[in-house]
């Protein structure tokens, strides 16, 4: 995920009608509920996934991000902007989105919740070794020795929580308490919706576990960094083939060299590509190696590619992508 966008001007310009904003509110009590719903704003797919199963019937989920758009792409129009504003809560993910982060600081929208203060973050480079990691992960958003998970704003933290579902249940938890902070007439529906999508994230959490158990190799070759998170949770080793940033084409010719050679010592197949950003790195690689390329998707949206209707069914289409490339029983 890119973390190196320059704040869009469309954030600057849209600073005086947030001004305006201020304004508009007090006289609005109804903060945008006139159908009885909860406005909610949510920032790219995994936070309206979230925003939907949790809030059901009690919310109206607008999302900033538009099927088929790099989350990291995205720039706020000053209507957007002040759309925000309207909110009655907004749920985002620091460090995703820079103009995102920059207008939520703006909106004055009491009920905000950033998913990336919910869990514990790391710092993930080209390559993520499962095998080596302490993640020191309780289940509370706090490692072992008591540090909240609040250092992201450093640079250099990997913010794909969502493709850890131990780690997007910690979220959950955490954006079902501002709904209900937010909407406290519907408290306990809120409650009982969050269990069953814990539940739920914790059966995939297990299929996950029972499906990668026995495997030829633990090994596997992505576009891009975006399953740190992931290869950690399972034992695995992510090598990419760029950084975090999806986009990045500088890829040196010596990191081309050490992903030949380790593709060949731990028999890797098959070089993953996503499917909002361009194969041609991996679809390279893959010629190069002389193996198939095939979709791992980061789930940050979903489109008529997608390999699912929802982020449940995605990460079950993941999961049987990597046992096939991996040789997993």
């Amino acid at each position: 995920m890119n973390v190196r966008r320059h704040i869009p001007t469309a954030v600057i310009a849209g600073a005086s009608v947030l001004g305006m904003l201020a304004l508009s509110a007090c006289s609005d009590s109804g903060g945008g509920r006139s159908d009885g719903k909860l406005n909610v704003t949510a920032s790219f797919y995994p936070m309206e996934f979230l925003a939907k199963e949790i809030g059901k019937d009690h919310v109206q989920v607008t999302d900033l991000t538009k099927p088929g758009t790099e989350p990291h792409d995205l720039e706020l129009s000053p209507r957007q902007i002040a759309s925000l504003g309207e909110s009655d809560a907004i749920l985002y993910l620091k460090g995703v989105q820079p103009a995102v982060d920059k207008a939520v600081q703006q909106s004055g929208v009491k009920h905000t919740v950033d998913a990336a203060s919910l869990t514990q973050l790391k710092k993930h480079g080209a390559e993520v070794d499962g095998h080596d990691h302490t993640t020191g992960d309780n289940g509370t958003g706090h490692d072992e020795h008591g540090h909240e998970g609040h250092d992201h704003e450093a640079d250099g933290n990997d913010p794909h929580i969502w493709l850890d579902p131990v780690k997007f249940a910690q979220v959950a938890k955490g954006v079902g308490k501002t709904l209900a902070e937010a909407d406290p007439a519907h408290q306990a529906d809120y409650a009982r919706n969050t269990d069953d999508l814990v539940k739920k994230l914790n059966d995939l959490n297990k299929k996950f576990e029972a499906g990668l158990k026995n495997k030829k190799s633990d090994t596997f070759i992505t576009t891009h960094a975006a399953f740190g998170y992931l290869a950690e949770r399972y034992g695995l080793t992510e090598e990419a083939i760029s950084g975090i940033d999806p986009e990045a084409s500088d890829v040196s010719g010596s990191r081309m060299k050490d992903l030949q050679k380790l593709a060949k010592d731990h028999h890797v197949n098959t070089v993953f590509f996503e499917t909002l950003t361009s194969p041609a790195m991996a679809k390279t690689l893959a010629k190069d190696l002389g193996v198939k390329t095939d979709v791992l998707d980061p789930i940050e949206g979903i489109t008529e590619k997608s390999q699912g209707k929802d982020y449940v069914q995605v990460m079950e289409s993941n999961l049987a992508a990597l046992q096939k490339a991996l040789g997993a029983k």
